[in-house]
This record gives structure tokens, sequence and C-alpha cells, in this order.
């Protein structure tokens, strides 16, 4: 890793950014360095621009792409080469307001069924059932299922907040069942060799595998999962200050944008509880 890499990246460390946050800005200053073949610092305030015009225009990124590799790029000179008058004159595009287009609860049920794999049915599980991101699902320990309260905890979520989230007697079992076969020591979902947790991208797959033999042509990846648990959960009657807690939101508005408002009486159960009963099965 270069100096100037390696300065960065401790600037992120030191603000608290997320290790993906981190990833995505260096993936960002790396691609413009090997565009024009010199290392950022040497490049002109035209250069950049023309680099995020190249962005938007021959490689037709997504508006998130962009608008992320404008805040790395503004991160670098601002922070890192404490440059701070340096300034981009192209503005950072707005996302689309769109909203997802949510599972079904019979959806739901067809999909954690199309699971055959005992570890990927699990984790599609405990995704929906608790309303994790799949970051959250991925960085589950042992240690972090409380069966005496009933509650799972979310450690250094988005944000690095840490939270608790429902643990269903139905998730429960299927945790147990899951143990019992596979004999996790520290992370509840490890990779082969068991010294790490399983990366996102993998649980991704597991999710886009199971919806493609679930016949589910909804959009969508494994967050899906996370916005059919709050949706659901209002449905049954949980009112909306709850489920912003749940989900571990910093404002309501954030909660409130997937969701059509109402009055709802408090009620703690599960969405998992109410999908149809079936028998997990080792696979």
């Amino acid at each position: 890793m270069s100096p100037l890499r390696q300065q960065m990246d401790n600037d992120m460390v030191l603000r608290g950014l997320a290790d993906r946050t981190r990833e995505a800005y260096i993936a960002a200053v790396v691609g413009i360095a090997k565009y024009y073949r010199r290392s950022p610092e040497q490049l002109s305030e035209d250069e950049i621009e023309r680099y995020l015009l190249h962005l938007i225009e021959q490689r037709k990124l997504a508006w998130a792409s962009t608008n992320q590799a404008a805040c790395a790029l503004t991160f670098l000179f601002h922070v890192t080469l404490k440059q701070p008058h340096t300034t981009f004159r192209i503005p950072r595009r707005k996302l689309p307001s769109k909203l997802p287009e949510i599972l079904s609860r019979e959806e739901v049920y067809r999909i954690l069924e199309a699971s055959s794999n005992l570890k990927h049915r699990t984790l599609l599980t405990a995704t929906y059932a608790a309303g994790l991101r799949v970051s959250e699902v991925c960085n589950l320990k042992l240690s972090d299922i409380d069966s005496a309260r009933m509650m799972l905890r979310v450690e250094c979520g988005k944000g690095a907040k840490d939270r608790y989230t429902l643990l269903s007697p139905r998730l429960l079992e299927l945790l147990r069942l899951y143990w019992r076969a596979t004999r996790p020591v520290h992370w509840l979902f490890p990779t082969r060799n068991g010294q790490r947790c399983i990366d996102s991208a993998l649980a991704q797959k597991m999710y886009y595998a199971a919806k493609r033999r679930a016949e589910i042509t909804k959009q969508g990846g494994i967050h899906s999962l996370r916005h059919a648990f709050a949706t659901h959960l209002l449905e049954a009657g949980v009112d909306i200050h709850t489920i912003q807690r749940l989900l571990g939101h910093g404002q309501l508005s954030t909660t409130a944008r997937y969701f059509h408002l109402k009055q709802h009486v408090l009620t703690t159960e599960s969405p998992l509880d109410l999908l149809p009963t079936a028998e997990p099965t080792p696979g």
C-alpha cells in the first residue's frame, strides 16, 4: 500500500468510518490513479471533474457509485491532503426516491423453504426474523444469542451502534438445530476454516440462489428480507417507534419512508411466527 493510501486509511479509521466505506473510498482513489496513471495528489481540479464526468457519461455508473466516488475524492483532498479549498464543480447526483418491492409473507416462506442447505437457510431466516443488515447477520457470534431474554445482540451495526432485536422461538429452534449439525465455535456463520465470519457477498449469493429456486421475480437482494421484516411487523400491529429501534435507525424518517404510517398497537410477535410452520431439516 502506498504512503498516501495508508495515510488516507488511517484518517478514515480515526474518524470512525465503517470498513466497507473505507474499502469503497480507497477503491475510488485507486480508480482515478489508474485512469490518469499518476498519484491523485498531482491532479488538478479540472482533471478530477473530467474523471467524474467519465464515470457518469462513459462508464454510466449508478448514481450511488458516482456520489461515493465524489465523496471519496473530497475526503482525500480535504482531510488527507489538507486542501480544504479544493472544489469539484460537478454536483453530486441525487438518488431517485424509490420504494423497495416488498416480499409478501408467502414469498418469504418460499425463499426460506427453497434453501435446502441448513447453513444457508439459517442465515436467511435470521436475517428476516431479526431484521438484520447483511453485514450484521454475517458478523453474528454465538455469544450474541440471548435465549434467556429471547433477544439477539447486534454488535457494532451501522453507525457503530450496538442494539438488541427479536429472537423468535422458531429462529432459536433452528439455530439450535444448526449448532448441533455444524458446531460453530465463535462466529455463528464462519468460513470453512472457522477463522472469520463469512463475507457479505457470499450471503447475497445464498439469497439470490434461494430466490431463484423459489421463482420469486421481485427486484432486490438480501436486504429485501429486512424490508419485509419491518413491513410485516407494521402490518401485525407493531408501532413505528418500536420498529425503528429494532432496525437500528437513527431517524424515524428512515423507517417511515418504507411504510404508510398508521396508528398501531404494540406486540412483540416476530414476523417469523406469522409464516406457515415447516419442520426444519438438516441440509
